[in-house]
Formats: structure tokens, C-alpha cells, sequence
């Protein structure tokens, strides 16, 4: 008799828990806001403090400071946004750096200079952006808007350069700042809080952030779901992830999240429904997509019909990969369902493929069944060229 015991294989489906950080010009350098108020200061020629645009921090304790700019630095701001509307970096750095660096600037033509710079960075240097965005910040010059705009992208920066720790201090600093609420700004340091594992706390961040959220956002529910099941806490996982799969039912990324939940808290014929699913849509699209359903089907009772009609479709579709451990999951359904013939077949097609002899010793003692007793003997011998754990079951078969 084979081995009785199904393969196993570990499920190689993953929480998709990456909080994608749009930080691009367009969290700054195109702000509608920033960008209005930087022109009319231009059209004003700097001499006085722009229009105040509607405060997008209403609830922040900072106090505006006086946006001035002087006359003698006047023709150089100019310059410098004429720089930052062409989108001219090379042009506004140096130009940046000499407005900085002059020690009649005042803190608006500084914070403004390294502002500009740093938008113009975003996406193509993110560390020297960060660097300038800081500039900007440390020196305190800017309105409202522009100050707190600037601290947050710093924050979301620091996210995408993974200094989590880092993040969440400017973001906490960000957030007592301005008295923000906004649950896109809560969701940022619920995000780095979950990188940096303290997940009871990222959850006390993002559950009502993203229970109020006026619309919906999946990356936000992936991202607490994640954290629920990172928590250990899998059924409120699924629970998120079912509400996620609900509301964007062809998201394939979504579905295999909510299939990975219901393996996490144990529901195993919840997951390899969601597989299903995917399956008659025509979503299994990668190899491990079929090995995953594979493994569902493998490891449970009476699935082998199952099992075998998922690794054939995979390899007719050029998806599965035709390897040792897919031929001996096929061998060993066929064998478990009283089909011979196909896994013999599927055997000697896994043997030879295997690191080790037991698919040549599973086949060696098939084919002494079936009374095929030369073959057997010859897969026996194999089994034993190639490495096996038991060596005196192929013994014996070759001393018969």
C-alpha cells in the first residue's frame, strides 16, 4: 500500500496589506491650493502676503504667520516659480539654495524656497524632496495650508522609505498640530503603526477610520484587515474582508484576501469556495492560484475528484506547472479515487522529476499490486539510487 498521507504544501496566498501612498507633485506641487496661492504671489510680485486660501486645517493652534516677501528678493521668487510652473528643477534648485542660504531672507522666502524644491523633487528624488519639504517646515514660514500639507507629505515619504518609526512621529506631530480627524490622515499612522507591529493601536487608529470614511475605501479595509489577522484576531479579519469582497466583487486581489481569511480562522471550505469562484470566472491566472486550491482539495476528505480536475485544468491552461509535487498530488487522487491506470501514469511522470526516491517507491509498490512485478522492482531500485527515508520497503519489493 502508498503512502496514505494526502500532499501538503503550505498556502502561499498573502494578506495584501500594503496601503498604496499616492505621494506624488500631486499631493503638493499640484495642489489646487498651493498653486493658486503661489501665483498671485508671483502676480503681486511678492511685495505683499497673497490672498488667504480657505483653511484646509481648521482646527490647528498654529498661528499664520506673516507670508511676506521682501522687495529686494522679489525679482528672485519671481524667477523661482516662473522655475516651478515650467517644472524646471534645475533651474529652481540652485536659485532655492541661494534664497536659503542668504541670511537677509526672511522665513516665508525660505520655507517657500525649499517648498518649491521639494515639490518639485516628489517622484523623482523622494529624499531630497523629504530634505527640502523639512526645510520648509523647520522654518515656519508658511501659511497653514502650505506648512501642514508639506509635515504630511514628509510623513507619507517616510512611509514609502520605511522609517516607519520616523513616520509615525511626524505624523503624531502632524495630527496634534492641526487636530485633524480626517481619516485619510489616520489612516497614514494606523498604517505605520501596523509596520511597526503594535497592532492594537493601528486598529484603534483605522476601525473607526474606516467606519466613517463617507466613501468607501478597499486599500483601507485590506489594510485593517490586516491587522486584525497580524492581531490574531481572524474571524474580525474575515469579517472585514467579506465586507471588502461584498463591494468590489471583481477584484481578484480581494477575493484571494478574503480566501486567506477564512484559512486563518479556520474555514477552509469558505476559501476554497472564493478559489472556486475565481476558478469559473477564469481568475486563477498563477501557478500558485492552482497549487492553493490544490492544497484546499488535497487536504480535505473526498476531494480527490476535485483535486484532479483543478491540477488538469491548470496544466491544459499552461498555468500549473508540470513539476514533481503537482504530478504527485494528481498520482495520489487518481490512486485515493481507485483509478490505476492514470496514477501510474501520473507517478512515472513525478518521479523523475522529485529530489528524493519516494514518488519511484509509491510507483514501485502501485505496480507490485497490480502484479507488474519486473516494474516494480526497477522503480524500487530507483527509489533507492535516488534517496529514500525507508529503505527496506524498496528491499523488500525488489526481493520478491
Amino acid at each position: 500500500m502508498i503512502e496514505s498521507r494526502l500532499l501538503r504544501h503550505s498556502l502561499t496566498t498573502a494578506i495584501a496589506a500594503t496601503l498604496v501612498l499616492a505621494c506624488t507633485s500631486e499631493a503638493l506641487a499640484q495642489s489646487a491650493a498651493s498653486r493658486a496661492e503661489e501665483r498671485r504671489t508671483r502676480q503681486t510680485q511678492a511685495a505683499e502676503a497673497a490672498p488667504a486660501a480657505a483653511p484646509m486645517f481648521s482646527a490647528a493652534t498654529r498661528e499664520e504667520p506673516p507670508a511676506r516677501a521682501s522687495a529686494a528678493l522679489t525679482p528672485k521668487l519671481k524667477t523661482l516659480f516662473k522655475a516651478y510652473d515650467d517644472n524646471d528643477v534645475a533651474a529652481a534648485q540652485p536659485l532655492a539654495d541661494e534664497i536659503i542660504a542668504n541670511p537677509k531672507a526672511n522665513p516665508y522666502e525660505k520655507a517657500i524656497s525649499a517648498r518649491i524644491v521639494g515639490s518639485l523633487l516628489l517622484g523623482t528624488d523622494d529624499t531630497r524632496a523629504a530634505s527640502y519639504l523639512q526645510q520648509a517646515v523647520a522654518f515656519d514660514g508658511l501659511s497653514n495650508n502650505e506648512h501642514f500639507e508639506s509635515m504630511l507629505v514628509i510623513g507619507q515619504l517616510q512611509l514609502q522609505q520605511e522609517d516607519f518609526a520616523t513616520a509615525l512621529a511626524t505624523l503624531d506631530t502632524f495630527l496634534a498640530a492641526t487636530g485633524s480627524q480626517d481619516p485619510q490622515h489616520l489612516v497614514l499612522k494606523g498604517n505605520a503603526l501596523y509596520r511597526l507591529k503594535r497592532y492594537p493601536e493601528a486598529i484603534a487608529v483605522l476601525k473607526p477610520a474606516v467606519e466613517g470614511a463617507q466613501t468607501p475605501r478597499a486599500d483601507w479595509s485590506q489594510l485593517l484587515m490586516a491587522t486584525y489577522a497580524a492581531a490574531g484576531q481572524p474571524a474580525e479579519a474575515a469579517r472585514v474582508a467579506e465586507q471588502v469582497a461584498s463591494s468590489t466583487p471583481g477584484d481578484r486581489t480581494a477575493q484571494l484576501n478574503l480566501a486567506a481569511t477564512y484559512l486563518q480562522s479556520e474555514q477552509p471550505d469558505k476559501a476554497a469556495e472564493v478559489y472556486e469562484r475565481l476558478r469559473a470566472s477564469g481568475q486563477l491566472t498563477e501557478d500558485r492560484d492552482y497549487r492553493n486550491l490544490i492544497a484546499l482539495y488535497a487536504n480535505a476528505d473526498g476531494k480527490e475528484a476535485q483535486t484532479i480536475a483543478v491540477i488538469n485544468e491548470g496544466f491544459a491552461k499552461s498555468v500549473l506547472k508540470p513539476d514533481a509535487q503537482a504530478y504527485t498530488a494528481l498520482a495520489q487522487a487518481y490512486y485515493f479515487s481507485e483509478q490505476t491506470a492514470p496514477a501510474i501514469d501520473a507517478y512515472q511522470k513525478a518521479a523523475p522529476l522529485a529530489d528524493n526516491g519516494e514518488a519511484y517507491l509509491n510507483l514501485a509498490k502501485i505496480l507490485a499490486n497490480e502484479g507488474r512485478a519486473a516494474e516494480s522492482k526497477a522503480a524500487a531500485q530507483q527509489a533507492l539510487d535516488k534517496g529514500i527515508q525507508n529503505r527496506a520497503d524498496a528491499q523488500s519489493l525488489i526481493a520478491r
